[in-house]
């Protein structure tokens, strides 16, 4: 159904959106339990936002559905930082300190205060080695297993996890560089 929807097919999107709607929900929760407790947005609002988008992004090329649903997570984190940033700029000189990456990765403490540090942090990463930062947005916001990682970037297992052991190392090191100029 991927495919056919790559290929233009608007019933194969019919089709598809009702058997993915729970992964999609899934993935959205998992943002959402990260979140500050006052976040107005909800998962199924999330989801929403996300299918818009998704719908009006340019005509897909879909390998499988692991590659589906990073793409979806991808837009999702950009929903979820698009909104921190606007509630950074509305509450400026808030005090809102870096949070350590590896509280962010164990899913402990409130990342959703921090998401636009370690979002910086993952986009500076990509400039240096976009494999691993590929590596992190699928295993830590797609929710990706190693071995579904490796498959959606076309390479080994091993290789996945060696690239996840030194970007988290290196995330941590830039965020506490952040943490120290006071971002």
């Amino acid at each position: 159904m991927l495919h056919a929807w790559s290929l233009g097919d608007e019933r194969a999107l019919e089709q598809l959106m009702p058997i993915v709607y729970a992964d999609l929900h899934r993935l959205a929760r998992r943002y959402m339990a990260q979140e500050p407790l006052d976040h107005t947005l909800q998962a199924t609002a999330l989801v929403n936002e996300a299918c818009v988008r998704l719908l009006d992004s340019s005509q897909p090329s879909w390998q499988d559905k692991a590659h589906f649903l990073a793409v979806c997570a991808r837009m999702m984190r950009r929903i979820l930082v698009d909104a921190a940033r606007s509630r950074k700029a509305v509450k400026r000189g808030s005090g809102v300190s870096a949070l350590q990456l590896e509280e962010a990765l164990a899913g402990v403490g409130n990342p959703g205060k921090d998401l636009i540090a370690i979002d910086d942090a993952l986009t500076a990463l990509a400039t240096v080695d976009p494999r691993k930062s590929q590596v992190v947005e699928l295993r830590f916001f797609a929710g990706l297993s190693a071995k579904e990682t490796a498959e959606v970037l076309k390479v080994s297992e091993e290789t996945v996890l060696r690239d996840w052991k030194l970007a988290k190392s290196w995330l941590r090191r830039e965020l506490k560089k952040e943490l120290s100029r006071g971002v």
